[in-house]
Order: C-alpha cells, then sequence, then structure tokens
C-alpha cells in the first residue's frame, strides 16, 4: 500500500535520508519538516495520511506531535523514531497515540513497512 508520508526530524541528513528510502520503497513523501510547528503547519496543508517523526525535536517532541496529529478532522498515523533506543520509548509512543516506535538504528523496510501499512 502506498503512503503519503510527511518526515518530521530535526537532523536534515536524517531526515533526507528517510525521505530517500521511503520513495524507493514507493512510498509518496510529501512533505520534510524540522519542527513541530513546521510538521503540523505542513501536516493541515498537505494532509498526508501518515506521519515518520522524530521524538526528539528543538520546539517540543514527537509525543506532543503525534496527539495534536491525532485531534486533527482525519487523524493521521505516525510513527516515531529516535537515536535512543531506551526500553521505555516503545511505550511511551503507544501511550501517545503513536502505531509505534523504531530506533534510528533499526530501520529496515520490513519493520517500518509493518508500521507504516499496519492495521
Amino acid at each position: 500500500m502506498v503512503r503519503s508520508v510527511l518526515v518530521v526530524d530535526d537532523d536534515v541528513s536524517f531526515r533526507e535520508l528517510a525521505a530517500r528510502l521511503l520513495r524507493a520503497w514507493g512510498h509518496n513523501v510529501v512533505g520534510e519538516a524540522g519542527t513541530v510547528a513546521d510538521a503540523l503547519t505542513q501536516a493541515a496543508e498537505l494532509r498526508p495520511d501518515t506521519v515518520l517523526a522524530d521524538i526528539a525535536l528543538p520546539d517540543g517532541d514527537g509525543y506532543q506531535l503525534t496527539e495534536h496529529l491525532l485531534a486533527l478532522l482525519t487523524p493521521i498515523r505516525v510513527v516515531l523514531i529516535s537515536a535512543d533506543s531506551h526500553p521505555g520509548m516503545g511505550p511511551a509512543a503507544h501511550r501517545a497515540g503513536a502505531q509505534g516506535f523504531l530506533p534510528k538504528d533499526e530501520l529496515s523496510e520490513i519493520v517500518l513497512r509493518e508500521l507504516l501499512e499496519g492495521p
């Protein structure tokens, strides 16, 4: 299933890499953002069905972003990522309403596809 994806990460290099990978896997990357504020603006304008977002952002965090995105008229599927792979991050992502959590160093097509396209 092809998803329209907004990639949110304050690390430009990682954001570009993630966007390239998602495009290579057949997804439509509709935008990129580096902050919570920019992500919310782009989500409202571009209406992606999915957001891949870093947890650590300069003006907030991915948990807050998830809560805001899920409150939109058309809720967005959110997958949170982080360079930190603390065991509590996955449960915290689910509590915020995200589809799941994936450490950046475990970014793979199979796992990400399950989170992006799952039930």
